[in-house]
């Protein structure tokens, strides 16, 4: 069985703690990422960012992991045209993934955005960590949305009572079809987390750009949690490569 890699040199993610490890931070850049995937499968726009912020969380989802060998899978049924979503990611910064209909067309949505959650659907979001262990760990929790990123949130305070915010973010070019631009962020307040904390994060939260257009204007994933940590006191603690890693063929 061969092993196909796809690495861009700019995708990579980060690690993260601020305010006296209250807090935990993780971001990506996965442009490249998203791109082999779009191609690969020959994704329609919706199916692309779809997919592509699904494996950007599953990436940073999966940086959370202890083990080497350990894996994250996130799988979306929903009722919506896409059909299923699965990806799988490591904790070395691999992750591949794929959509049931990658030539799903829809109307943008009421932002004249692409339309994900009419992609999606109503349905369940699934997330299983397999550690090595004679069964894997699943937690499930229903749709929210369907644009993933705050199905994610809703994911880490229900399934894992971890209060979290999750950005994630593709924008794709629909007259060259390729995609500019993709990654996103994930933070979480550990339990001894102070009100003062909380209380600036949420001030922070508030006043931020959207992931696509913090990474359209030159952010960094470092520059992105610069501007969500803003006062925090952040510290990088760690910086990984990120590819699209297929086993399969």
């Amino acid at each position: 069985m061969s092993t196909a890699i796809y690495d861009y040199h700019n995708d990579y993610m980060v690690r993260a703690t601020a305010a006296n490890a209250q807090i935990r931070a993780f971001a990506v850049t996965s442009r490249g990422v998203a791109e082999y995937a779009r191609a690969a499968h020959d994704l329609s726009p919706v199916a692309t960012a779809a997919l592509g912020r699904t494996m950007s969380g599953a990436l940073m989802m999966a940086d959370m992991l202890k083990g080497p060998q350990d894996l994250l899978t996130i799988q979306i049924d929903g009722d919506g045209p896409i059909g299923r979503i699965l990806v799988t990611a490591d904790n070395h910064g691999g992750v591949k993934g794929y959509v049931d209909h990658p030539d799903v067309e829809l109307p943008p949505n009421a932002f004249g955005h692409l339309n994900v959650g009419g992609a999606v659907g109503q349905g369940t979001l699934t997330v299983i960590r397999d550690l090595g262990l004679k069964d894997p760990y699943v937690g499930q929790t229903a749709l929210q949305t369907g644009e993933i990123a705050e199905d994610l949130t809703y994911y880490f305070a229900v399934s894992e009572q971890i209060p979290s915010s999750v950005g994630l973010g593709v924008l794709v070019d629909r007259q060259k079809n390729c995609v500019r631009e993709a990654g996103g962020f994930v933070v979480q307040l550990m339990p001894f987390a102070e009100e003062d904390v909380i209380a600036k994060l949420e001030e922070n939260l508030k006043g931020i750009d959207s992931v696509t257009q913090m990474l359209s204007a030159g952010d960094t994933p470092e520059k992105m949690l610069e501007r969500v940590l803003q006062g925090l006191d952040l510290i990088i603690t760690d910086k990984t490569p990120v590819a699209f890693h297929c086993n399969c063929c």
